[in-house]
């Protein structure tokens, strides 16, 4: 199998993006899990870092 990148395939259309703040994987998933398009799309979490923040 071929990938295009580190994504998810998701070819066929894109609906946006929303930026959530949550403590914990956990708590972004219980979050995401109530996105509308949790029902009828795929939905994708990824950390990102704030604004500013050096690692």
């Amino acid at each position: 199998m071929v990938s295009d990148g580190p994504f998810a395939e998701t070819k066929e259309w894109i609906a946006g993006y929303d930026i959530i703040a949550c403590a914990d994987l956990d708590e972004a998933i219980e979050v995401v899990s109530k996105h509308p398009m949790a029902r009828f799309g795929k939905i994708e979490i990824r950390p990102v870092w704030p604004l500013g923040e050096q690692s």
